[in-house]
């Protein structure tokens, strides 16, 4: 069983991307961040309680994996469950600058890594 990251560790990496981020990627974090919140995610996110969703984008969320230590992005259907589970290891100032990117041109596209359920 992973540990699951704690609040306070989560808050620590937060405060590193926005001291990070720049210009439109820092105003677009400005935007659709949260407050940290656990959702579930039917495959792997039983265990810990769910996954911390950092931010909101229409029907995307941005979460923490604690089995991967990294962040992804995610659609959702239903808010509080995310609909697709991710094994992206990225930090969260490189999902963010990724969502301002594909905002700003259609020709940058995130990629993600899609495991196989067992």
């Amino acid at each position: 069983m992973c540990q699951p990251i704690t609040l306070n560790e989560l808050h620590i990496e937060i405060r590193k991307t926005e001291h990070e981020l720049k210009g439109g990627p820092l105003r677009l974090w400005e935007h659709i961040k949260i407050a940290p919140e656990k959702w579930k995610e039917k495959y792997y996110g039983t265990e810990g309680g769910g996954f911390w969703v950092v931010a909101l984008l229409g029907k995307q969320v941005v979460w923490y994996n604690d089995i991967e230590e990294g962040f992804n992005i995610s659609n959702y259907t239903n808010y509080g469950e995310i609909d697709d589970y991710w094994c992206n290891q990225d930090e969260i100032s490189w999902v963010i600058t990724s969502l301002f990117n594909l905002i700003q041109s259609d020709t940058v596209r995130v990629s993600r890594g899609k495991p196989e359920y067992e």
